[in-house]
């Protein structure tokens, strides 16, 4: 009886924590069911999603990150990269010879050097994910001519010596052709199965749930009804289980979601002050609900702005940022009224991911307008863009103006979801292995 040929690797390299890295989650989903074991390499400050996890054909290895805050910034950043560059190369090779190697991009440095080497002596296919560019991410915190002209080398040259790319938009396939000599396959980000609107039924379990620990998803009056099962439950802010069904409560509060890594290239402070206006229009217009408005994510400038929050005291306002485990973002998403996206771009030229899970749950959304977001985010159509505070403050009161009886804003959103169905019939799952699974063929 002949042996089964062993099975086909890959790895997957995320310099950057993995379980927020959902596309190269994605990615190690995909390879992995095509029959190929997967090991993604990266930093594990946030647990990846449960199906990467429970996958008999993935394995994780994790990378010790180093914490050093002495000296000048460009110390600092020397040193991360040389203990990145150690670490990575010597945990590439600890875990042995692989097929694929798929990396993203950025950071640059020192992942795409240090996994080019890797490559060249193991006869390992090199692929790189560009997600956007380094060294605009770089511009943004240092200044430093030399540096960025180091980084740009370096994208370009490794870019150009890898056996093929991937990448997020057209604008950046056009730009890596022009600019860079770099032929890349352009992979739309699309939201996994995960992402998918939900009934009202699901919505209110949800916030049952998520009043536990959040009050502002309570109903004030805590009046318990009975569950068909048995079970005492108690109505929610949104919804009442009247008659063995739930009900939407035509005094609910309108809901408000957004994600943000609270970093300095997701300028906040815009939303901030859209829902100042929207504290002040309360008064004044009389037929505008109540606002919840629900921030996730994590990142460096999360209690500044938590802070900037419980100084403003609003009264028809209430702002929550809770961090959701992966299996309950998903659900928090398609339980939202309207989505908001404060992403900018650095280089102009890739698109957010989270835009994409809020379409694939069906959630319209208000996002910042920069030159290629036209690629997802259609204006009028499947939601908003905007310019200034301003805009987004006259997008989200015309959004909840007369909610949820406002006719016609609802068909307005009746019609922006239906074209949502359309973006959500193109899943992830299916566009990769139309676009790039000959890669790994």
């Amino acid at each position: 009886m002949t042996e089964a040929p062993p099975r086909r690797s890959a790895k997957v390299i995320v310099l950057g924590d993995i379980g927020r890295s959902p596309r190269m989650q994605y990615h190690a989903l995909s390879l992995a069911n095509t029959g190929l074991k997967v090991n993604i390499i990266g930093y594990a400050d946030t647990a990846p999603l449960p199906e990467v996890l429970e996958h008999e054909l993935i394995t994780i290895t994790k990378l010790h990150p180093l914490i050093f805050n002495r000296g000048p910034k460009i110390i600092q950043y020397g040193t991360k990269a040389l203990w990145q560059a150690i670490s990575l190369l010597l945990t590439l090779f600890v875990t042995g010879k692989c097929h694929y190697l798929l990396c993203q991009n950025p950071p640059a440095i020192p992942t795409l050097p240090v996994c080019r080497f890797y490559c060249l002596v193991t006869r390992t296919k090199f692929i790189i994910d560009w997600h956007n560019y380094a060294y605009s991410i770089m511009a943004l915190a240092s200044p430093n001519r030399a540096l960025l002209k180091l980084a740009t080398a370096i994208e370009r040259y490794f870019g150009q010596s890898a056996d093929h790319n991937m990448c997020v938009t057209y604008a950046m396939n056009s730009d890596l052709i022009l600019n860079w000599g770099i032929k890349a396959k352009v992979l739309y980000d699309r939201p996994p199965r995960i992402f998918h609107p939900i009934t009202l039924e699901e919505k209110h379990q949800w916030f049952l749930k998520i009043s536990q620990q959040y009050s502002e998803f309570s109903c004030p009056g805590r009046e318990l009804l009975n569950h068909p099962a048995g079970d005492s439950v108690t109505k929610t802010a949104f919804t009442n289980f009247v008659n063995n069904r739930v009900e939407a409560r035509l005094d609910a509060p309108g809901l408000l979601f957004s994600s943000t890594s609270w970093t300095p290239d997701e300028d906040f402070e815009i939303l901030m002050d859209a829902l100042q206006v929207y504290e002040t229009s309360f008064e004044a217009r009389k037929n505008l609900p109540k606002l919840i408005c629900v921030i996730t994510g994590k990142g460096p400038m999360k209690q500044h702005y938590i802070e900037q929050i419980v100084s403003k005291n609003w009264q028809h306002i209430k702002v929550v940022t809770p961090w959701l485990e992966a299996c309950d973002y998903p659900t928090m998403v398609a339980s939202a009224d309207l989505g908001v996206c404060l992403h900018t771009s650095s280089s102009g030229l890739d698109l957010p991911m989270k835009i994409v899970d809020m379409f694939g749950a069906g959630l319209p959304v208000c996002a910042y307008e920069f030159n290629c977001i036209d690629e997802l985010v259609k204006h009028g159509v499947n939601g908003y863009t905007f310019k200034s505070s301003d805009d987004l403050a006259k997008q989200i009161v015309g959004w909840f103006e007369g909610f949820p009886n406002n006719e016609e804003q609802n068909t307005v959103a009746a019609a922006m979801r239906k074209q949502l169905e359309i973006f959500q019939m193109s899943r992830w799952e299916a566009n990769w292995d139309l676009r790039v699974k000959e890669f790994f063929t």
